[in-house]
């Protein structure tokens, strides 16, 4: 965030598009000549956080997804893998993917769309969410799975009760 180098951009708005004029952007702003590139000499410190909240959410995203595996792996470990911590951590670990996934993405789409929007005022494209959205399905799953899990740990409890 304190880095004296430029701040890119990609936007894939004029992606089809050749342009004869100049964008209307600032003075320290270039543009490739597709414009789709675009290069901030001396960007502003929320420029700069833009930039920065194009990569941090995905990367705190996945930091707290393998935490949670990693806690799940130690409970399989520990206690066996049809326990009710297994399954409550599986559930947790779903709800995790879940939610977090269309979060960093509208997250990222945020920070690249005001990132646009301060390089190029006129053309700056609307929000967007980015990112494999098939996760949240993969966290449904694994939401299911915790719960066929916590149902198969009471059945297991009730006929080692019987015997």
């Amino acid at each position: 965030m304190f880095d004296d180098g430029d701040v890119c951009v990609e936007t894939d708005f004029w992606q089809n598009a050749r342009l004869a004029d100049r964008l209307p952007e600032d003075a320290a702003v270039q543009a490739a000549s597709s414009a789709t590139r675009m290069c901030q000499a001396g960007p502003s410190v929320g420029q700069r956080a833009a930039d920065l909240g194009g990569e941090l959410p995905w990367l705190l995203f996945g930091a707290l997804a393998l935490l949670l595996f990693s806690r799940m792996l130690k409970a399989v470990w520990l206690r066996g893998p049809f326990t009710e911590a297994v399954a409550r951590r599986l559930s947790v670990l779903g709800w995790c993917v879940t939610v977090g996934t269309p979060l960093a993405g509208l997250i990222v789409g945020w920070s690249h769309s005001w990132l646009v929007g301060s390089m190029a005022p006129i053309v700056g494209s609307g929000p967007t969410v980015t990112g494999p959205m098939v996760l949240i399905l993969a966290g449904l799953a694994a939401v299911i799975m915790g719960k066929i899990m916590r149902e198969g740990v009471r059945m297991r409890e009730d006929v080692e009760g019987t015997i």
